[in-house]
Formats: structure tokens, sequence, C-alpha cells
């Protein structure tokens, strides 16, 4: 399969581009290539999307399949208009639900915000992501020879520049100094997650099928304290936790609210933490469909110890969330107001 990747060097689409040349396809990335380089084995064009210039010569090549993560209108109209007769995968996102309170929700069922077909400084407006993923949506639909749109709930694993998942493998392998480790929300609370290896994974086998549709591309739902235990079981596993000294305390939404504890991520937030029942739906989507279409996740732990791996390995990489000292303060204010 001739395959062009559009991107290539960061996260995800550089994780399709490794999965693809992996397995032996003619690999080419266009991109600027400024965020690193692209994987060894794979072909590099340089292309500006953001400065409106068309698509980079790609030497007379014709492809088999295109892979797309772009969030801008213009980006995508063009690239489809350059590569229409190839299969597109286009990877939108679970913000192009409307509804985020809804759980078991599925593609064609919840939905969705109206399109913004101009493109938008996300710096300046960040909500205007999903309406924007909407609008490429339907210009991939709607222009492209085949397609399917997966919508990837919250994209994890090694590599992860967001910082939101690595909060929790750093903070449990952090416990021999800071053993009180604390729980956001009730127990119960869903979550839902998944690795960009399986992710990539199943891009490519749904390039190399020509798979059509739209699917929700995460997996399956876990409690929030499931998904603790697999992550402590990942940071045992390196020695970097002991149980028996290890506690949690969980500390309801109203309580954090009230100390000015942000929800989801960035400074003074509780990574992965959502205010209910408004997001009672974000990580709660019904993926029976996308698993019956192949996709394949592998365990949680697992994930988080190649995670913890990487972290040791990249001093430098981003996690956010709150600092010791900031959940040490409170959960000192929770007891005391216990």
């Amino acid at each position: 399969m001739r395959l062009l990747v559009l991107g290539g060097t960061v996260f995800l689409s550089r994780a399709v581009a490794q999965e693809a040349v992996a397995r032996g396809h003619e690999v080419t990335c266009a991109c600027r290539g400024d965020s690193g380089s692209v994987p060894a084995g794979a072909r590099h064009v340089r292309w500006d999307r953001s400065g409106g210039e068309p698509l980079a010569d790609l030497g007379g090549a014709s492809y088999d399949a295109v892979v797309d993560v772009a969030r801008q209108p213009s980006w995508v109209r063009t690239a489809v208009a350059a590569v229409p007769d190839a299969h597109w995968v286009f990877v939108s996102s679970i913000n192009a639900y409307a509804d985020d309170s809804t759980p078991e929700g599925r593609p064609g069922e919840l939905p969705l915000r109206e399109p913004r077909t101009e493109d938008v400084d996300l710096a300046e407006d960040p909500e205007a992501y999903g309406a924007l993923k909407v609008a490429c949506e339907q210009l991939v639909t709607d222009g492209a020879a085949s397609a399917m749109i997966v919508r990837p709930g919250l994209i994890v694993g090694p590599g992860d520049p967001t910082g939101r998942f690595t909060y929790w493998p750093a903070r449990l392998a952090d416990t021999a100094d800071h053993p009180e480790v604390l729980m956001p929300g009730e127990p119960d609370d869903s979550v839902q997650v998944i690795d960009v290896r399986d992710l990539a994974a199943w891009i490519v086998d749904s390039a190399e099928q020509r798979r059509t549709g739209t699917y929700d591309a995460t997996g399956r739902p876990t409690t929030r304290a499931a998904f603790t235990d697999a992550v402590a079981a990942a940071a045992r596993e390196l020695g970097l936790l002991d149980p028996t000294t290890t506690t949690y305390t969980v500390v309801d939404q109203r309580f954090l609210q009230a100390h000015e504890v942000a929800p989801w991520s960035g400074p003074r937030s509780v990574p992965l933490w959502l205010p209910m029942p408004e997001y009672a739906g974000l990580m709660a989507h019904d993926v029976a469909a996308s698993y019956e279409a192949g996709l394949v996740t592998r365990p949680l732990s697992e994930t988080a110890r190649d995670t913890l791996e990487w972290l040791r390995a990249e001093p430098d990489a981003t996690v956010t969330g709150l600092t010791r000292d900031e959940e040490r303060a409170v959960l000192d204010a929770w007891h005391a107001e216990r």
C-alpha cells in the first residue's frame, strides 16, 4: 500500500507512519518537519499547511490511502482536492459531539456540533475545536473517493505531548515521598482512554481494508478505581510503588471546585477528572461497534508501564496537573474539614 500521512512527526500521526513502515508499506509523510523527523523508512515531503500553500510536489506519486489528523478546514479542503481518489482515514475527535452528558453515546445517536467551515485560531478560541473537526469530517466524506471517520477520545501512551494521562503514572511512581494520593470525584466515575499504538494499528488496518463508516476510537470504559489499580500495578511492576504504604483519599467534586482545583488538564488540575453530570458521557462512549470493526486494545497497565518507562527516559516530557505541594494542601484542607 502507498500511504500518505499528513503529519508524521508527532504522537498519533508519527505512530501511524511507524506502524505502516513496520508492515512494509510505502509511506510518505507530508509536513513541515519542524517538530521532529519522520520515522525511519518513511519519505518526507515538506509541506507547510498553515501557510495556505498547495500540497507539495509528490513526485507524480499516487496513493492508495491518506491519513489526516488536521483541525483546520482549509488544510483539509486543500488536501482532499489534491488527493481525491485515495481512501481517506480522517482522525476527528469525540469533541465533535454537542452532547457530553449522555453515557453510552455512539455515532449516529449523539448530536454533532454545528460545523465551522472557516479556520479559527484555537489559541484564541479553543472551544471551536469540535466544530472545526465536524467541518473537516464533512470535507472528507464529500470530497474523497471513500472515507472512514474515527473520533478518538483521550489518546495516551509513550510520547503523549499533552501531559494529561502522564500525570497518573508519574504520580503513582512518586509515592515513596508522597504516599497519600488524592482521588477525585467518585470511585465509580467512568474513565476511557486509548493507547496511541493501538489506535495507530487500527487506522493502518482500516486504510489497508478501505474500511468506511464513522467510529468512536477509544477503549472500553472502566471505573476510576479500576483505572487507578491498573496504573498502580504498572508502578509496582517497576518497583516504584509500595502498596503497604500508599493510601488513596477520595475528595468529592464539591470540595475540589470550592478549592479551585481545575478539571481535565493544565495547572492546578486533577487530570482525567471531569465535573458531573455535565460531562458524564465524555469518557463513557459505547465502542462495541469499533471492536467489532477490528479495534484491539492492550491492558491499561501495559500502557501505564510503558508511559512510565518513557517518562524516565525523557525527563523533559510534559506532565500537567497539581504539584505535590498543591495536592498536599488540598488534602490537608479536606482532612481539616472532616
